[in-house]
């Protein structure tokens, strides 16, 4: 094995998301859905079937994730979930270039060997059992969903075949569905036979039907496991290593709008060229995206460094221009705000939007700017920040705590069993709040859980995502990658908030108006006017005077 292989199995992911272009069904809010004009879970379903026969994925999958917060239990709703999920899957692969070029273009044997592979990382490394029974299932189904699947069928599939294509998913659902596996062998055995079947009855390739096995047997996984193709392995590398090619936003699609700028990036083209938080881009080189999905509009955004890019694009106001961009190497700052915000009692703030490489370093030269403006206490503020690098997580909170367990990790494999401990170098003893809310997940909440744990600061705030599992990120042949949850975390005292969040010291009711990504251009004044800080400087000062 390479060093550079060693070097990348030994990365931990704790990433709820990824600063690029990010198109995951997550980037929609179930919370913000109105469930009033729906009086059971029956017509929620049949609104949902009808997003879901506009190809509405993203939006079919918010609304029933919202309708099973309000009718937990009903089946319907949990299958009409999954297969929207499996059908926003296969229209997203199939919109991957490196996907058509790169995995398709696989023979068949070594498209098994890759199954096998990845089929054995997960036996022996992800954090819960899996038998091979369940992993072929979860592809089974994945190939049954996606012969129903017009992208899939368009590119696999003759026209005219429909009777034939009903037959073999009866087929996969007799014969092949939850079949009784013991080995890898077994499975490879009768992945074999489905592609036999359906590379003589419908002339798909049997490699295509491979890929079902391989990604919809991550369905058996958990929501933070995928398997991922050599497109978006280097994505999220660029995102560790806090370095991507592009012109630096993070958008989604909002269907009659365009491609939403939930953020852009710091000294990047987009900002450059006048790109801004909640503009919209409506056209990408003259071809219209207002009803484009995030992934189809991302691949026309893709290109080479130094080539350029026209997007016209709508402020909120309505406003429209063009402007040409031109792509390059974007580094992908973590933190994005540094400024006093009470010079007279030294309060400082630091805004904190990731967990990369050198973040440990960037949030040192941050507070050493603010102590050479005589900080006295810190607001750190970690409100919708995703998370990111584990190591990195427990670096940045040794700058604040001096002895003690910071985080440990369990898992099944022995090497991700992990105590991490702080050294006492270079630590700051100053006052500290720090400020979360619903979208600080993993990275953030191990920090959030040392300060409560250690009682070095208050936190302020709402309650934290809830996701306390560690992801490795695993290379495979082809530049592909498996980014499997190894591991659970603890907080100093053994604290694990999955599911749950962390609740902060002083809860504050969730302003309407709060926008963080917009805070690295507001005045002092105006972000110490957020409900959120202003409880953090009332916080400060009130110690600062006890003091």
């Amino acid at each position: 094995m390479s060093p550079w292989i060693c070097k990348i199995r030994s990365l931990l992911l704790l990433a709820l998301a990824v600063l690029l272009v990010s198109s995951g069904a997550a980037a929609k809010d179930a919370s913000s859905v109105d469930l009033s004009s729906y009086s059971n879970a029956d017509e929620a379903k049949l609104a949902g079937e009808q997003l879901e026969n506009s190809r509405q994925w993203v939006e079919a999958i918010t609304l029933y994730e919202a309708s099973l917060e309000q009718w937990q239990n009903d089946e319907g709703l949990k299958y009409a979930l999954r297969r929207t999920r499996i059908h926003f899957g296969v229209d997203r692969r199939y919109s991957d270039r490196s996907f058509e070029n790169q995995l398709l273009s696989k023979g068949r044997a070594e498209a098994l060997d890759l199954y096998e592979d990845i089929m054995s990382r997960i036996q022996y490394e992800y954090v819960d059992s899996v038998s091979a029974t369940r992993f072929v299932a979860h592809g089974t189904e994945s190939l049954y969903m996606a012969l129903k699947n017009e992208k899939f069928l368009g590119r696999n599939v003759k026209p005219g075949n429909d009777e034939a294509v009903e037959r073999i998913r009866n087929v996969l659902i007799k014969d092949y569905w939850n079949r009784r596996l013991e080995t890898r062998m077994d499975a490879r055995s009768a992945i074999t036979t489905v592609c036999d079947l359906c590379e003589r009855e419908l002339g798909i390739s049997g490699t295509a039907v491979v890929m079902e096995y391989i990604f919809g047997g991550c369905n058996a996984l958990d929501e933070y496991s995928n398997f991922l193709t050599p497109d978006r392995y280097n994505d999220l590398f660029g995102s560790i290593q806090g370095e991507l090619v592009g012109i630096g936003i993070e958008m989604k699609g909002v269907k009659g709008r365009g491609m939403h700028l939930v953020n852009v990036l710091l000294d990047s083209p987009a900002e450059r060229g006048g790109l801004q938080p909640d503009d919209y881009i409506v056209a990408i080189d003259g071809q219209d995206c207002r009803d484009l999905s995030t992934d189809d509009a991302a691949r026309l955004l893709r290109g080479t460094g130094g080539s350029q890019v026209k997007l016209t694009f709508e402020s909120p106001g309505g406003s429209q221009k063009s402007s040409m961009f031109t792509r390059q190497r974007v580094q992908i700052r973590s933190i994005t705000r540094t400024v006093m915000l009470d010079e007279t009692q030294g309060i400082g703030y630091i805004r904190m939007e990731g967990f990369q490489n050198n973040t440990a370093e960037e949030l040192d030269e941050a507070l050493r700017t603010l102590e050479r403006k005589g900080m006295k206490a810190l607001i750190w503020d970690l409100r919708g920040n995703p998370g990111g690098l584990l190591e990195t997580a427990a670096a940045v909170i040794e700058r604040f705590i001096d002895r003690g367990v910071l985080v440990s990790t369990e898992g099944r494999a022995p090497e991700q069993s992990q105590v991490f401990q702080a050294h006492g170098n270079n630590v700051r003893h100053y006052p500290l709040t720090l400020l979360v809310d619903e979208n600080s997940a993993s990275a953030s909440e191990i920090v959030a859980g040392a300060i409560k744990d250690h009682h070095r600061g208050t936190i302020v705030g709402r309650k934290t995502y809830g996701k306390w599992s560690v992801q490795s990120i695993i290379h495979l042949p082809g530049d592909t990658g498996l980014k499997l949850t190894t591991a659970k975390f603890f907080s100093p005292a053994h604290g694990n908030y999955s599911g749950e969040g962390l609740v902060p010291d002083v809860t504050v009711p969730s302003p309407e108006d709060t926008q963080v990504t917009f805070f690295r251009g507001r005045t002092s004044d105006e972000i110490s006017a957020d409900a959120d800080v202003a409880a953090a400087i009332e916080e400060l000062q009130t110690r600062l005077t006890r003091k």
